[in-house]
């Protein structure tokens, strides 16, 4: 089976493609920029050209593969569109899929979209579900929540800097998942039919609140987080202001999505979770690892350090 990634070089891309390549897959990756896909090679993967923004580079790309995994999502400093780029472009992708028979495509879409319609990023991944629905291939859809390694430079490295945390007054609990896992069940399911047409929640084990996380990381680094609160009235004002000018699109649609945590602390589980064959790895242990190496790393230059000022001499 021969697999085409989109969106190699994220975080969930990348674990997806070497997840494959483990399994013994033939994975094939469209790539704008090859020099920085370059390790992507280096793992054993085919790179092709190819750019979600502009279509008529998506055909060859699609062309002698079995499976479309798009994991591909737009940057908030990208000079394109969300309306381009993630839905545009994944709705050329998935035209190009039908053209070349494909047998499935895997897509990837938010937890509770469909509550929060009237936010256009979410409304862009709701319609884009419809179009793989009625688009005759057989497909699979995750719903995902977060993942743990976004985390790290939104609570972790500032309080590892004495660095303020920027928080909602009522953050919605997310069920942050690791990409590993994420990845290794991605796999798993090419080879089982349960998912085929269905539409999985891919999420991990617990649903946390940021103050759970930053006194887990308090816990594990031994420092105080500085925390201070943004007005919900902020992310209103700066989305209107940054919607009049096209280059900040996408930092506006993420300030709206920024607004979905506001006055609604609580969240039902899901009911389509994937049903797993294996443990996930869990927040706590993921911390841990992660302030561990830390820690022992900032030990260890704090010695060479001590070591260099003592061979001294004061003559």
């Amino acid at each position: 089976m021969k697999i085409l990634v989109v969106g190699g070089t994220g975080n969930l891309g990348r674990q997806i493609v070497k997840q494959a390549l483990d399994e013994g897959y033939v994975v094939k990756c469209m790539v704008r920029d090859f020099r920085r896909s370059a390790f992507l090679r280096d793992w054993g993967a085919e790179l092709i050209y190819g750019d979600l923004s502009i279509p008529e580079t998506i055909p060859i790309a699609v062309k002698d593969v079995n499976v479309v995994i798009d994991a591909a999502t737009i940057r908030s400093n990208s000079s394109s569109t969300a309306e381009i780029v993630d839905f545009k472009g994944k709705k050329a992708l998935i035209e190009a899929s039908k053209l070349a028979n494909i047998d499935r495509i895997i897509q990837f879409s938010l937890l509770n979209a469909s509550q929060n319609a009237d936010v256009p990023l979410l409304d862009l991944k709701l319609t884009l579900e419809r179009f793989v629905k009625e688009s005759g291939l057989k497909f699979t859809i995750f719903q995902c929540s977060g993942f743990f390694q976004g985390l790290i430079s939104q609570y972790a490295v500032p309080i590892l800097d004495n660095q303020k945390i920027w928080l909602t007054s009522d953050p919605l609990p997310v069920a942050y998942l690791d990409t590993q896992d994420a990845a290794k069940a991605v796999i798993e399911t090419l080879s089982n039919d349960t998912y085929k047409n269905e539409v999985v929640s891919l999420i991990g084990e617990k649903f946390w609140t940021a103050t759970e996380i930053i006194t887990l990381c308090e816990r594990l680094s031994g420092k105080t987080a500085k925390i201070s609160y943004i007005p919900g009235i902020t992310f209103s004002v700066l989305g209107r202001f940054f919607r009049f000018f096209e280059s900040t699109w996408n930092i506006a649609d993420r300030l709206q999505f920024g607004e979905l945590n506001l006055g609604n602390s609580t969240i039902k589980k899901p009911t389509n979770e994937l049903i797993w064959s294996t443990s996930r790895l869990s927040l706590e242990k993921y911390l841990q690892e992660y302030f561990g190496r830390i820690l022992k790393k900032l030990k260890e230059t704090n010695y060479q350090q001590l070591q260099k000022s003592s061979d001294i001499s004061f003559l």
